[in-house]
């Protein structure tokens, strides 16, 4: 597969009235086409704030690039003027956003939010832009897309605003849609159809996805690779196999044992003690120190650098130095079968 999108020591901060929080640090990934990247985290670890920086939603005051690249069709994103912006927002790269009701414009109907992005990069007439807007409607699964089509937004369920948003956000077929915590405010059942969508769209449109969620039982059924973020780091990333049976961080440990195991093996869930650093003040070393327990002096001292377990995985964790000591994963964070640390 060819590479659509890369990310390339993206720093972002914001100016408070008290300080500069470093909202996301050095962050590097990439996106292939066609496939799912998952960036999974904690609230506060800068998942959302990376989404919107590759949309250029982040700008001063009070957030500004203070350094690296976001690579996208052989060009920086990070260098275009917001004229350009407008041009590649919806077209190229499109975003689903957590709570479709503060999303979609309560004072138009669906229909013509729909037709706006039609209209506006494919050039459409309202007619045409009308009738595409029925087949969107009819290929997210809304039932009596004719009809619904000039209903607004307080008139559609939850689910069927999500998907309301979704066919927004494929009305010209972008390259790369961005969908922040698409399912968080929807039930189970809504949530499995609106996964389903996504998955089925994705095989007939193409388009490559990167999805950020908290959940990773979303991120199981829904993505091919995942980029764990923390402290506004990347701090392991790998296939959904090499994340869920073969993980290396205490953090995605963490995660994992905080999941609710559907054979009832554990009946506690393993909360994760401590809280999220202050990214106005953030640790010198790695960005879990203090919630780790198995941080080492060097963890405290310097940032760990990447360790190559794979074509796939990596993981910036000093317990991966062969000077450390050999920790066994915790029973709570094994999915299947048994690893070992180091």
């Amino acid at each position: 597969m060819s590479r659509i999108l890369e990310v390339n020591d993206l720093s972002v901060s914001f100016q408070t009235y008290h300080a500069e929080v470093q909202a996301i640090r050095g962050v590097n990934f990439h996106l292939d086409e066609k496939e799912t990247l998952a960036i999974v985290g904690e609230s506060g670890s800068g998942k959302s704030v990376t989404a919107q920086s590759i949309m250029r939603l982040i700008e001063m005051p009070p957030g500004e690039f203070v350094d690296g690249s976001i690579m996208f069709a052989g060009e920086d994103l990070t260098q275009k003027s917001e004229k350009q912006m407008e041009n590649i927002r919806g077209k190229e790269i499109s975003m689903i956003f957590q709570d479709p009701m503060t999303s979609l414009n309560p004072t138009m109907t669906v229909g013509k939010q729909i037709a706006e992005a039609l209209i506006k990069h494919q050039h459409m007439s309202k007619k045409e832009a009308h009738n595409q807007g029925i087949a969107l409607l009819k290929l997210v699964g809304i039932p009596n897309p004719e009809a619904r089509i000039n209903q607004y937004p307080h008139q559609y369920s939850g689910g069927m605003r999500q998907r309301a948003m979704i066919a927004i956000a494929l009305s010209c077929n972008p390259k790369i849609l961005i969908a922040d915590e698409p399912t968080t405010a929807l039930d189970v059942t809504i949530q499995a159809q609106i996964l389903d969508l996504m998955r089925g769209l994705q095989e007939k449109v193409g388009t490559a996805i990167i999805l950020i969620t908290h959940d990773l039982g979303v991120v199981a059924n829904a993505a091919s690779r995942v980029a764990v973020m923390y402290g506004g780091k990347i701090v392991e990333t790998g296939t959904v196999d090499e994340i869920f049976y073969n993980p290396k961080h205490p953090y995605t440990w963490g995660l994992l044992g905080s999941m609710p195991k559907l054979d009832g093996s554990h009946e506690t869930l393993q909360a994760i003690p401590g809280s999220p650093p202050d990214l106005a003040d953030p640790p010198k070393g790695c960005p879990f120190v203090t919630r780790c327990p198995h941080a080492m002096k060097a963890c405290k001292e310097h940032m760990p650098a990447y360790t190559n377990l794979s074509d796939t995985q990596k993981t910036a964790c000093w317990l991966l130095d062969e000077r450390a000591p050999k920790v066994e994963l915790p029973e709570s964070a094994i999915v299947g079968g048994t690893t070992v640390h180091g």
